[in-house]
């Protein structure tokens, strides 16, 4: 039988003759030992799809490995499909509830279950069985009617309540041995292929571990970070407070007129934080520690803002803020670290220029005068500003920069009168009950609005160099969050339905022939979860503001 099409394999280089309809496991199965690795899913013209996706017309195919970004995240999205059916097994009738990544994996609850290890050892054996059992997990369409009137013979009232709001005429979601669930993710096609996992007890609830982000043979490894997992179970009773925890919830406040509520209840908790925050460091400093304030984040967490804010509740305080950034005191371009890919490294400590900032920190502490660098980014290189700070009784020096949490950056500086809080968008409220936010995402999208408008970065260069800032995340900035004195969740309940608008225009600006069309058309899909809010309705005080611009800060 003569072929009637081409694909063109990306991994491979070459065209792939078919006769039409194969799913992307048959012809991953057809290649053998050539692809080099097990594919998990694909890129299908630069979309992500799984691979029981089958072949029609000619396509270009990338097939992508679990140890790629994409490929952990439906690894994890169908490991989560697998727990469901495992609850399903042993506590019948039961909520289970995923809420938010911690400590290495997934925070969830299940309603039927005392938390323990026994709980937890039931929970592991049956998903054991489930993936010995190389059970299909099969993708379905349906009319969205039905798939409610599916989704609410189970109970699964936020799936109903996100699919009503939608309003969409089609839904697909997913079946595996008798469950069913909506899935923001392509899932892999049988079960057998999720052989790497754990859960663990934690907390109220459980972990989920899936596999190490550096080796994919191996289960990830569990590292409490119990300030982080407070500031998000903070947010979550403030969420059962006011009734908002999903995105159905917030889509039912815009669909009422309620938005406008929400919106004020929510920036008002930022205001209650930020002023408790303040109040802890002037207590601190009423005793003479405190007089250093580091505020340390991960990019696109509105740490200046909130360095902003915190000023105003010192000033409040009788405490006078005194600001500067670790950004003018990088060492001349030539000095810089390079990365593992030879370019300059701006996220390692070492591109600091150390034994200046520490001998400004100890001769400002002595009552000394310093003259502050300026950094000149178009040059490369270190300058004299002329402006001139002094420490008195009264102030407070606030430093914002990514390394403020780690030891090595103020190793020369007694302990005593350092305070050092961690700023990061830690999403607080899901998509629904298995399908969680992405505080990553939250981020990438705030930094793609703001460097669009304001820094003249294409959404094509933000997501390139996305993960390079990931890596630099994970190596400067994560493995020091539990050094925070406090921890400030600077994400906002209704924040994506404003960002979506804005971030919309800007993601629809992606060519599809790039690979960045991938993240953005994953974005965009993942936006649509959400109803628009206006952002007229956002206080120009608001943390929002340094992405959407109309702040009353200047920047």
């Amino acid at each position: 039988m003569s072929s009637t099409l081409k694909i063109y394999c990306k991994n491979l280089k070459e065209y792939i003759a078919l006769e039409g309809g194969e799913s992307l496991v048959e012809v991953a199965a057809a290649l053998g030992d050539r692809l080099g690795f097990e594919p998990v899913c694909a890129l299908v013209n630069n979309k992500v799809e799984g691979l029981v996706y089958r072949v029609f017309t000619p396509k270009q195919v990338e097939f992508l490995p679990l140890g790629s970004a994409t490929g952990k995240r439906c690894y994890t999205h169908s490991l989560c499909m697998v727990l469901y059916r495992a609850v399903e097994s042993v506590a019948p009738g039961s909520r289970l509830q995923i809420s938010h990544s911690v400590s290495g994996g997934l925070y969830v609850k299940v309603s039927g279950l005392v938390p323990g290890e026994e709980s937890a050892s039931l929970l592991r054996e049956e998903m054991r069985k489930v993936v010995d059992a190389d059970l299909p997990i099969e993708r379905k369409e349906r009319p969205t009617g039905d798939v409610i009137e599916m989704f609410a013979s189970r109970g699964l009232e936020a799936k109903v309540k996100l699919l009503r709001t939608l309003h969409e005429l089609y839904t697909i979601y997913y079946r595996l041995d008798g469950v069913v669930d909506l899935c923001i993710s392509p899932l892999v096609p049988r079960t057998g292929m999720l052989r790497v996992f754990d859960i663990q007890p934690y907390e109220e609830g459980f972990l989920l571990l899936g596999v190490d982000p550096s080796d994919t043979g191996v289960v990830a490894r569990m590292t409490p970070q119990p300030k982080v997992f407070n500031a998000f179970r903070q947010y979550r009773r403030f969420n059962h407070i006011v009734g908002i925890s999903n995105a159905g919830d917030v889509n039912e406040m815009v669909e009422t007129g309620r938005e406008g509520n929400m919106v004020n209840v929510a920036e008002a908790l930022h205001t209650k934080y930020i002023r408790e925050i303040a109040d802890s460091i002037t207590e601190r400093h009423s005793r003479g520690g405190a007089r250093i304030v580091l505020i340390a984040g991960p990019s696109s967490s509105g740490k200046t803002t909130f360095t902003k804010r915190l000023g105003v509740e010192l000033l409040t305080n009788l405490i006078r803020p005194v600001m500067i950034s670790l950004d003018d005191y990088f060492v001349d371009r030539h000095r810089t670290p390079l990365d593992e890919t030879g370019d300059y490294d701006y996220e390692s400590l070492y591109a600091l220029d150390l034994d200046l900032f520490n001998a400004h920190l100890n001769a400002l502490l002595r009552g000394e005068e310093v003259e502050l660098p300026k950094y000149n980014f178009e040059k490369g290189t270190s300058e004299w500003s002329g402006t001139k700070i002094r420490l008195e009784p009264d102030t407070v020096l606030l430093v914002e920069g990514i390394h403020g949490l780690n030891p090595g950056l103020t190793a020369a500086v007694d302990e005593e009168v350092k305070y050092r809080v961690y700023v990061s968008a830690l999403s607080s409220i899901t998509i629904d009950d298995h399908n969680w936010v992405s505080t990553t995402d939250n981020r990438l999208l705030r930094r793609m609005v703001r460097d669009y408008k304001y820094r003249g970065s294409s959404p094509i260069d933000t997501i390139a160099r996305w993960p390079s800032v990931r890596r630099g995340e994970e190596k400067w900035i994560f493995p020091y969050q539990e050094n925070a004195d406090a921890i400030f969740n600077s994400s906002l309940l209704f924040e994506l339905g404003v960002i979506r608008d804005e971030a919309e225009r800007v993601l629809r600006s992606v060519p599809r022939d790039c690979v960045e069309y991938a993240v953005a058309y994953r974005l965009r899909r993942f936006l649509g979860y959400f109803a628009p809010v206006s952002s007229r309705l956002i206080p120009p005080t608001s943390l929002l503001r340094e992405f959407l611009g109309g702040s009353s800060f200047h920047y």
